[in-house]
C-alpha cells in the first residue's frame, strides 16, 4: 500500500470527489479540489464539506494545481486526457481515484465487478445474496455509493461488493480478491481512443490478482472469455449455452452452480427479471456469491424474488392496457438490443440522447424488426434515423421525431395500443438534456405518471 502523500489534488466535486476529499482530510492530507463548475454551481457540494480545510480552485483546471502536488485523484466523470492530467503524468505525479485507494486499504475481501453491461444488476444481486447468507455486506463503487466513505466501519469479516468502471480501473494499483469481467463490447469509445484500449482498461481488474484469487468471466462473450489466458488466479466461467467445468450454467431450464459439487439454484422460468441478459446477470451473481461464501439457499431466495434495479427495465405504470418501462440505463446500442429482446409484445421505443461513437447497425436492424413505433428525441435523432435501413418501406415500424423526452412520452401514449409496451431505452447518454441517466429515468416516470 503506497503512501498517499501530503499534498493531494482532487479533480471533480461530485459524489466521489466529496467522499474522497473528506477521507483524505481525515488522513491528514492537504487537499485542493478543482472543478470546471463555478462556486455557485457547486454550492450544495461545498456546503457538504463545510468546516474542512479544503482549498478550492473552481471554473477550470489550471496547470498550477500541480505545483507541489504529490497525488492527483480523478473523479469518475473526469477524462484522463485533460491537459492537467497529461501534464501530471509528464511530471511523474501519480494518479489515483477513490476506488483504487479503497481497494488498497480495505480490510475485508472485495468482490469487484466490471463489464460493458450488467454491472449494476449483478453487483446488486451479489450484495443481496451475501446479505441473505448472513454476512455484513457493503455494496458500492460506481453503482453510486463511494465505498471510501465507509472504509472506517468495515471489519475484516465483512463482505464488500464493488462495481468498477473502465475509468476507475485505469488507475488501479490493486485487484479485488474476486474479480469479474462480465462482457466487453463496444462502449465509451468517446473516452477510450480504441477498442483495444477499452479492453485493456477492463482487463486491469485481473492484472494485479494473486495466484490465490478468483477471476470470473463471461464465457459467452469472446472478449471476456479470452482474458482467461492472462488470469493469474483461479478462473470460473458463467454461460447460458455451455456447461462450463467450474462456474454456473443453464441445463434443462435450470440455473446450475458447479463448485466442488453441482447444485441447482432455481429454474430460469422462476426469475422475475426479464430478458436473456438478466439470466447472464443471475448466473454471474451465483458464481461470485458462491466464491465469496454464500450458500445455495441464499442465492435461490434472491434469484427468484429480485425484481431489478431502478432504471433497468423498471415497470413504471400500466395505463389503458399499455405497460411503460424505464430502461434509461441503456446508454449504448448494445443495451438497447438487450432491452428489445426482453419483450414479445408490440413495442413503442423511445430512443435518443447523446451519441458515444458506437456502432448502430445491429440495433437499427432489430428496431426495424421488433418496433412498431420509433419515437426519437435529443441530439441523436438524425443519427439514429440515418441508421434505419429503408425506413419508409418498412410498414412495421413508423418513425416520429419528438424533440424532447416529454414530447416523446406524449407521442408514445397516442400511438401505443392495449397489450403493448412503451419502452424508454435510449441507446445514448443523457448529457444532452439531463445530468445523468437516473435523472432522465426519473423525468420519464414523472411524465408517464402525468398521463391521463
Amino acid at each position: 500500500m503506497r503512501d498517499l502523500g501530503k499534498h493531494i489534488v482532487v479533480l471533480g466535486l461530485a459524489r466521489q470527489g466529496i467522499a474522497l476529499s473528506r477521507f483524505l482530510i481525515e488522513q491528514g492530507a492537504h487537499v485542493t479540489v478543482s472543478d470546471v463548475k463555478t462556486a455557485d454551481q457547486l454550492a450544495e457540494a461545498i456546503r457538504s464539506l463545510e468546516g474542512l480545510a479544503i482549498n478550492y480552485v473552481l471554473g477550470g483546471h489550471p496547470l498550477e494545481l500541480l505545483d507541489g502536488c504529490d497525488l492527483l485523484c480523478l473523479s469518475g466523470g473526469v477524462p484522463a486526457n485533460l491537459p492537467v492530467v497529461v501534464e501530471a503524468q509528464r511530471r511523474g505525479i501519480a494518479l489515483a481515484n477513490d476506488a483504487q485507494i479503497f481497494v488498497e486499504r480495505c480490510p475485508a475481501p472485495v468482490v469487484g465487478i466490471t463489464g460493458s453491461a450488467g454491472k449494476t444488476t449483478t453487483t446488486t444481486l451479489v450484495g443481496e445474496m451475501l446479505k441473505a447468507a448472513g454476512f455484513t455486506t457493503w455494496v458500492g463503487g460506481n453503482i453510486g455509493n463511494p465505498l471510501i466513505a465507509d472504509l472506517a466501519n468495515i471489519a475484516p469479516g465483512d463482505k464488500v461488493v464493488m462495481e468498477l468502471s473502465s475509468f476507475q480501473l485505469e488507475q488501479m494499483t490493486a485487484s479485488p480478491h474476486i474479480a469479474a469481467v462480465l462482457n466487453i463490447t463496444p462502449n465509451h469509445l468517446d473516452r477510450h481512443p480504441t477498442m483495444e484500449a477499452y479492453v485493456a482498461a477492463k482487463k486491469r481488474i485481473l492484472d494485479l490478482q494473486s495466484l490465490e484469487d478468483i477471476a470470473v468471466l463471461g464465457y459467452d462473450d469472446v472478449n471476456a472469455r479470452n482474458l482467461a489466458g492472462d488470469a493469474r488466479g483461479y478462473v470460473r466461467f458463467f454461460s447460458q449455452y455451455v456447461q462450463v467445468g467450474r462456474g454456473a450454467f443453464v441445463r434443462e431450464g435450470n440455473i446450475v452452480l458447479k463448485q466442488d459439487v453441482e447444485q441447482a439454484v432455481c429454474a430460469v422460468r422462476d426469475l422475475r427479471l426479464r430478458g436473456p441478459h438478466n439470466v447472464w446477470n443471475v448466473l454471474a451473481a451465483c458464481v461470485l456469491a458462491g466464491a465469496a461464501g454464500a450458500d445455495i439457499e441464499a442465492m435461490r431466495q434472491v434469484a427468484i424474488s429480485f425484481t431489478g434495479v431502478a432504471h433497468r427495465l423498471q415497470l413504471v405504470r400500466e395505463l389503458r392496457g399499455v405497460r411503460y418501462y424505464d430502461d434509461s440505463i441503456a446508454t449504448a446500442p448494445e443495451r438497447l438490443i438487450a432491452a428489445l429482446r426482453s419483450f414479445e409484445e408490440p413495442i413503442v421505443l423511445l430512443c435518443g440522447g447523446r451519441d458515444k461513437h458506437l456502432p448502430w447497425e445491429e440495433a437499427a436492424q432489430l428496431i426495424v424488426g421488433r418496433v412498431s413505433h420509433l419515437v426519437l428525441f435529443g441530439e441523436m435523432t438524425g443519427l439514429v434515423k440515418s441508421q434505419i435501413p429503408d425506413i419508409k418501406s418498412q410498414s412495421k415500424c413508423q418513425v416520429h421525431e419528438a424533440g424532447t423526452l416529454e414530447n416523446a412520452v406524449e407521442v408514445a401514449s397516442q400511438v401505443a395500443r392495449p397489450g403493448g409496451v412503451v419502452l424508454l431505452s435510449p441507446g445514448g447518454t443523457s448529457f444532452d438534456a439531463f445530468k445523468d441517466f437516473a435523472e432522465r429515468g426519473d423525468r420519464f416516470a414523472e411524465y408517464v405518471n402525468q398521463l391521463e
